[in-house]
Formats: C-alpha cells, structure tokens, sequence
C-alpha cells in the first residue's frame, strides 16, 4: 500500500458538531497512524445554505481539539470547472446524458409511482434521446449499471452487497451548472489521492452511488470504513440536549480539548479496558479492527468524569493557560493588584479536586482573584457567630507574626488556637473557612490561607469580626 491520504470534508451549513469532530478524529488518527496525510476540504456547493461563518466555525473548532491538517482548507467552489470538465468527459464516453425533464413533470412522476407502490425513481425516459445539444434548462445525469452488484469491502462493516437495479441516474451537474455533491466528492477523491474514505454510516447508501462513477472515469476505487453513528440517552440520533451541538460550545462549557477528543474517540473505538490515552497513545494504537460496528451511546455524565480526570491530570501550567480566559470574563485583570499567592497556576491543585470543568472551577477561584468575597448569608448567620469571635481575633493576632506565611506555621498557630480555646477542628474551621471564602466547602483551610496570602487573609478575617461585632443580637 502506498502513502495513506484520507480526508475531512464537511459542509459548511451549520457548525461543527461533535459527530463531525469524531469524524475527522478518526480520519486524523489513522493517518498518523499510517504515517499519512490529512486533507481538509470544505463542501461548499450549496450555495444557499454555505456560509464563510461557518467554514471560519469549522477551521477553530478543528485547531481548538488539536487537529492538524496537512493540506488544505480547499473549497469546491474553487474548483467548479474542474467538475464541469469530467461531466463532459463522462458525457463524452457514453456515461452520462442530459434530461430535460422539469422538475414538475418529476414530481408528477414520483408521486405516481408512490401511489402504485413501485420504486421512486428517475425512470430512465432521457437516457436513450441521445440530447447533445439541449435548449432547455437541462441537467447532466449519470448513466448508472442497471444489473448486476456492487459489493463494497467495508473496513468497518465487513462486505456489503448493493443491487445494481435500485440504483437512480443521479443528477451530477444541475441545470444551473453547479455540480451535486456525489458527484464532486467523486472528483475531489479521485484527484486528491485519497485512499481512504471514513465517514459516518449515514454515507452508506451514497457508495455504491459513487463507486460506479469512479470506474467510468477509469480512477482508483478509495478503500471504505463507515462509523457507527452517535445516538443520545434516548437512542435516537443526536439532539442539542444530548450533545449535537457547535463543538466550541464545549470550549464555552469549560471542557478540556484533550478530555473531549478522548472520550469521543472511545465512542465507537476501545482498547482493551483502557479509558484515558494521551493523544501519542491513541495515533499508537488506532486501527478500523477496534472500531464497533454498532452505534454508540453519548452519555454527558461519561464525558464529565473524563474532564475531571484529565482536569486532574494535566500539568497545572496547561490548566491555569485555559483557565485565565474564564476568569477575565468574570473580571479578573492578570495584571491588576489582586493575584493568589503563587498566581493562577497555584490555584490549580488544590481546585482542581472539586471541580469537573474550568467554568466550576472558575467559580471555586473566585474568592482567591478578587479583593472581596460573595458571602453566603446562610452559612456566615450559622458559623459567623459572637461566641466564635475571640478566637477568630486570637488566631488573627497570632497570625500577624507569623513567617514564612506557610501551610506549615499557619496549621501550627490554628492547633495551638484550638488547644488554648478547647475546640475541636470544625469548630474553628468552619467560620474561619466562609470569613476567606464565603461559603462552607473549599480546600484545606491552610491551602485557603496560602493562596490568599497573609494580608488578605487578616483582611477578611478583620471583614468577618466586623459583620460578627454589628450584627444584632438576639433579645
């Protein structure tokens, strides 16, 4: 086999949903498995519904997972000549012919062939006039077999056989010129190189269409694998609700690209038992022997548990870099006065333990990259109480002493606090805990307290004594 070419070659109609993504994941993966080429092509055809929005859509969702592309992005409407030109070649062998029936008469027709339960069809009644020159609005069909099989080697699906009776003399080039999209991704395959086509199993049916056409322009038939389609909860196809949505939807969500390209691949792929691979693993171990042949089910809870791994797994600096966007959106400036101790890249570790996407943690960050906190009313009226207040202030004074301001030290001064006062640790914990952050849940106190810093923390401290001391008292 000769260098393997493959290709992404979506419609720019709409964004790029995650069914697409997998889609070129796969198609990617097996290139570099190959040590081949990726191609990207935009079918731009459809001139009404492509728009140069969607094409810019597809290109950052494409870079934002990581996928590279070797050659391209080219635009069928760059090469729409080039597609009138084999029409003319296929006419001129005897391939294919025009028709000029009108779109009326072939709805009159379908519609009685509905109604005698026979195929709905073109039923041929061009193919012998022999139009050379028609002076009509008249489209070019392809004169497709009428006998015998096409039999398809599915890398996926094993052989698949196609009855050659069935088959309709498709319109490759309409009566405006343009050409149809089985024809065109004939063309491009053929001239491109590609050796193989991947694609989702909705494509089935448009091969033994497209087979014919490349032998009777004498090309290379490409090698075949059809993906299992993704499905939702409900197994029905995709809905917004369960996934079929702009993939830059999930950068917006907070998930990690590599956690995203991971678990979409394990939809319809497996190695064993393995569930998390670094992107090197899975070029390593791709091949079409381990794709499923039935459709897989998208399961949100799935995906979410694999961000958080990989939330938990990849290198602090990485996280804190995808983070900051986030965090500049709810108003924090990085080259304002206000940082954690230790900067962004130090709030991930002791974060990243309780939150599943960057938006969480983004709302876990706050109380260390703003000067105030969002205090939780519930939570300060039962822990910020007149009986807790001396010894939040004796912590207070001692901490104001305290170097280096460490997890350390700091733990050292709060037992000394609990064993002077006679508590136990949540007794301390809990108001000291919302007076920093607001709210009853964080990391480890002495992780709160390093990442504030020594001023703030006395600062917050001294805010919560205040709220405590002006609040009314029970009569």
């Amino acid at each position: 086999m000769g260098e393997v070419r493959v290709r992404f070659a979506p419609s720019p109609t709409g964004y790029l949903h995650i069914g697409g993504v997998r889609t070129a994941l796969f198609n990617w993966l097996f290139a570099r498995h190959e040590g081949g080429k990726f191609i990207l092509r935009i079918e731009d055809t459809d001139r009404d519904r492509s728009t140069d929005e969607a094409i810019d859509m597809i290109v950052k969702g494409l870079r934002w997972t990581g996928i590279d592309w070797d050659e391209g992005p080219f635009r069928q409407t760059d090469r729409l000549e080039l597609y009138r030109q084999k029409a003319r070649e296929l006419m001129d062998r005897g391939q294919a012919y025009w028709c000029i029936c009108t779109p009326e008469e072939l709805e009159a027709r379908r519609k009685e062939a509905q109604a005698q339960g026979g195929a709905v069809k073109y039923d041929g009644r061009c193919r012998e006039r022999s139009i050379t020159s028609p002076t009509q609005p008249a489209a070019l069909r392809f004169k497709s077999p009428q006998e015998g099989e096409t039999v398809i080697d599915d890398l996926i699906k094993g052989p698949i056989r196609f009855d050659n009776s069935v088959l309709d003399d498709l319109i490759i080039l309409r009566s405006n010129g343009y050409p149809t999209y089985n024809f065109s991704v004939v063309i491009d395959d053929a001239l491109m190189g590609i050796t193989h086509v991947i694609r989702g199993d909705d494509h089935v049916n448009n091969t033994p269409r497209q087979v014919p056409m490349f032998e009777a322009l004498g090309y290379d038939v490409p090698r075949f694998a059809h993906l299992p389609m993704i499905l939702g909860a409900d197994k029905a196809r995709l809905s917004k609700r369960h996934g079929a949505t702009s993939v830059l939807a999930y950068q917006e969500m907070g998930y990690l690209p590599e956690g995203l390209v991971n678990y979409l691949v394990r939809l319809g792929w497996s190695y064993g038992d393995q569930e998390i691979f670094s992107i090197s693993e899975l070029v390593e171990k791709f091949t079409f022997d381990h794709v499923q042949k039935s459709a897989a089910l998208f399961d949100p809870e799935k995906l979410l548990w694999m961000n958080a791994e990989y939330m938990k797994h990849t290198d602090p600096k990485r996280v804190a870099e995808l983070l900051m966007p986030f965090l500049e959106k709810q108003g924090y400036d990085p080259t304002g006065p206000v940082h954690p101790n230790g900067g962004v890249e130090a709030l991930i570790p002791p974060l990243r333990e309780r939150a599943r996407t960057l938006v969480e943690m983004v709302d876990w960050a706050l109380p260390y990259v703003t000067d105030s906190v969002s205090m939780d009313e519930a939570a300060a009226k039962k822990f910020l109480t007149p009986e807790i207040a001396p010894s939040l202030q004796k912590f207070a004074d001692r901490v104001k002493g305290v170097e280096p301001f460490s997890q350390e030290t700091l733990e050292l001064v709060f037992h000394a606090v609990l064993e002077e006062d006679g508590l136990k640790m949540g007794k301390l914990a809990q108001p000291l805990r919302v007076a920093l952050t607001g709210r009853t849940a964080s990391p480890g106190i002495y992780d709160v307290m390093e990442l504030l810093g020594k001023v703030r923390t006395l600062q917050r401290i001294d805010r919560a004594l205040k709220r405590i001391g002006s609040a009314p008292t029970n009569s």
